[in-house]
């Protein structure tokens, strides 16, 4: 979630040694699962009709845009067979969940609201670009959020819930992710690599004339970070530097011997686009010359298909368990009036993830409204 407020308030993170720590109070978040409120109060695309309970959808096919009016959008399937969708909602103060059997069936699937933002205090203001996973058997939503008297004051916050299912049980909220500098951070992504679980965010540092890289760091719980914090990417092409010097939202795909690192660069509006990071399979991961980064972007808007900022990206698998998936969002079109972050119609879209012969992946371009491509109606 890339956002347009003054440069001053969004800069980069260098890499650096310092271990990370939970610094606010555990508490337990809202207990109660409810359903969204109706349209957002912006001027909004129509939201999609959504079945009576979580994942009670009926097969259908993936069509684009998925689901309107939800922007960063993660997909997370997990081992029960369902796909478990969040996203930023545009009035940016609440988390919201999904869950279908199928991909399609996300796009009718009852939409849960499984935390809302603070009154007052930490986390009240820009909910954004929540994450959903699954780790040592309990579930985890990371986003990020900001206190109500500084809604620029960004940070990563974590949200914890026994249940073996997301809709129950109770959401408590873990802390904050403290990193190596309090500054402005955001779009937490997590992984394994080699027995060890990472943390990828976006940061910015004091004093660079930049405003995010990403980072990463080991982790010593789902909600702490250790050992170094080393810097993968900054802004240093033209194109990740349009409006906006950002590198934020960082995914993670481990195929073909090989490590792919996925982020969005420049401003949310047209010019937000996607970068790739790649790395050999075995290397250290926290070692930046094990990352070599392409110098072009690998995702952009497209006037033919008429889709425009495609990305913060996540990944998944069709309902063949082969076929892997880009996720995505992106805007029907390309001028925006006032504030990118002030127009709803950032929209949730997912489509076949190509390959090329040499094992590296072939994005395409963002493809058109519509029925996917190479994505077919599960039987």
């Amino acid at each position: 979630m890339s956002h347009s407020e003054p440069a001053r308030r969004r800069l980069v993170l260098k890499g650096a040694l310092a271990a990370g720590a939970l610094t606010a109070a555990p508490g337990v978040a809202h207990a109660a699962v409810s359903a969204t409120p109706g349209a957002p109060s912006r001027a909004a695309a129509p939201a999609a009709p959504r079945a009576a309970t979580p994942g009670a959808a009926k097969a259908a096919p993936a069509t684009n845009p998925l689901v309107r009016n939800r922007a960063d959008p993660h997909v997370h399937r997990h081992s029960d067979g369902h796909y478990y969708f969040t996203a930023t909602a545009p009035e940016y103060d609440r988390i919201i969940l999904r869950r279908s059997r199928t991909l399609g069936g996300i796009a009718t699937a009852e939409e849960a609201v499984v935390w809302r933002r603070h009154t007052s205090g930490d986390m009240a203001a820009h909910i954004w670009a929540p994450e959903i996973h699954h780790i040592d058997g309990k579930w985890y939503v990371y986003f990020a959020a900001a206190p109500a008297d500084d809604v620029w004051r960004i940070r990563m916050w974590v949200l914890e819930n026994a249940h073996r299912d997301p809709f129950k049980g109770r959401w408590v909220e873990k802390g904050r992710i403290t990193t190596a500098w309090d500054t402005f951070s955001l779009d937490a992504t997590t992984f394994t690599y080699r027995g060890s679980r990472y943390l990828a965010w976006a940061q910015k540092e004091p004093g660079v004339d930049h405003n995010s890289a990403v980072f990463l760091s080991r982790m010593s719980s789902p909600w702490s970070l250790t050992g170094p914090q080393v810097r993968l990417t900054t802004p240093e092409y033209d194109w990740e530097c349009v409006g906006f010097k950002v590198n934020e939202g960082a995914s993670f795909l481990q195929r073909n011997g090989r490590v792919f690192m996925t982020y969005s660069a420049s401003a949310t509006d047209a010019n937000y686009c996607m970068g790739l990071l790649t790395a050999e399979a075995g290397r250290d991961l926290l070692d930046p010359r094990s990352w070599t980064k392409s110098p072009r972007p690998v995702f952009t808007s497209n006037d033919t298909t008429r889709q425009y900022g495609p990305g913060h990206n996540s990944f998944t698998v069709a309902e063949d368990g082969r076929t892997d998936v880009l996720v995505y969002h992106a805007r029907q079109y390309k001028e925006i009036v006032g504030d990118p972050l002030d127009d709803p119609n950032r929209h949730t879209r997912v489509q076949r993830l190509g390959w090329r012969p040499d094992g590296t992946p072939d994005f395409g371009v963002p493809v058109a409204d519509g029925p996917i491509p190479g994505l077919r109606r599960p039987r």
